[in-house]
């Protein structure tokens, strides 16, 4: 099977998945279920992205938290101060993630597995700092005041809950298309292959480091996107989205989704938005309940989710196919 048909069946399921997601406002009145989708979007962006570096790559950052958070402000900002259109702001906040990637990244991925990690960290606690301190570009510890405006663009009205869902919706799915297209494209292949073994691909003239930094690149970019949909859904941005925890939380969703799938992260942002909800709902140690999910799924599936699932399937095949 070429890739071109492949592609184009992963339009088709992307069609699927828009339909469905149609659906569910006819389906059910919830507002909650409406703000679980946007943040699922969010959040499935942002780790997918992360899975980018981490299970494509080889190459796990600690601070890619820093381009959700900075696309985050880059929108925010445009909005408020440049007042900008939604997809001008929108474009503005890739752009400005995507130099920030060009620049750390340029000097990050010289670096290999855990100095690269916590270079990267140290990378997203600067940006932290400046945000928590430029207060009055940033508003500090407080966020963006006055909220984010939302004019109306091409006839959408984002200041609709309906509205904003759909957005989410459509800017979620296409994200991942356009995420999934490119590892599939002869680039996610040539860094898979720098992956497993960087010195052979030197030696077929492969430029590693121009590799992992469009990589770098590409993975901040598509974050910002996220930080944009996070900040139009609170209608503002905070320091908290630039922490290293944020990152952490990237990080679980990929070992609870799995990342060997593609999926797989969304997967595992879907579960842990569930498990965040229903564990703040019925204790304050929420820190240590989500530890204690996060442990048992490492130590019980030995893997993500989705990874346990396909390679389950396979087995069953394989036993089936065996005389």
């Amino acid at each position: 099977m070429n890739t071109k048909t492949t592609y184009g069946k992963e339009i088709l399921w992307a069609l699927l998945a828009l339909a469905v997601l149609a659906a569910i406002p006819f389906l059910t009145p919830s507002r909650v279920v409406l703000d679980f989708v946007i943040r699922l979007a969010a959040f499935g962006i942002f780790a997918t992205s992360l899975n980018i570096l981490i299970g494509y790559g080889g190459l796990v950052s600690f601070g890619h938290a820093m381009f959700f958070g900075g696309g985050a402000y880059a929108f925010g900002l445009l909005m408020q101060k440049a007042g900008t259109s939604i997809p001008v702001a929108m474009l503005g906040a890739i752009l400005f993630c995507a130099l920030l990637g060009l620049v750390i990244g340029a000097i990050c991925v010289r670096l290999k597995e855990i100095y690269f990690s916590f270079l990267t960290l140290a990378f997203a606690m600067l940006l932290h700092s400046v945000i928590l301190t430029w207060m009055s570009l940033t508003g500090g510890d407080q966020g963006l005041m006055g909220g984010i405006p939302r004019p109306i663009f091409l006839g959408i009205d984002l200041s609709k809950p309906i509205s904003l869902y759909g957005f989410a919706c459509v800017v979620g799915i296409v994200s991942l298309l356009l995420m999934r297209g490119l590892m599939q494209s002869p680039f996610g292949y040539t860094l898979r292959m720098v992956r497993d073994n960087a010195e052979r691909a030197r030696f077929l003239g492969i430029d590693v480091w121009r590799v992992k930094l469009y990589a770098f690149i590409i993975a901040s970019s598509f974050a910002g996107i996220a930080g944009s949909i996070m900040a139009l859904f609170v209608s503002g941005a905070y320091p908290e989205f630039a922490y290293w925890t944020m990152s952490g939380e990237a990080i679980f969703m990929i070992m609870m989704g799995g990342l060997h799938v593609f999926i797989g992260p969304v997967v595992g942002a879907a579960l842990l938005l569930i498990f965040n909800d229903l564990v703040t709902r019925f204790t304050e140690l929420h820190g240590l309940a989500l530890g204690i999910i996060v442990l048992v799924f490492a130590l019980g599936f030995k893997r993500g989710i989705s990874d346990f699932v396909v390679q389950f399937l396979r087995t069953l095949k394989n036993k089936r196919a065996t005389p």
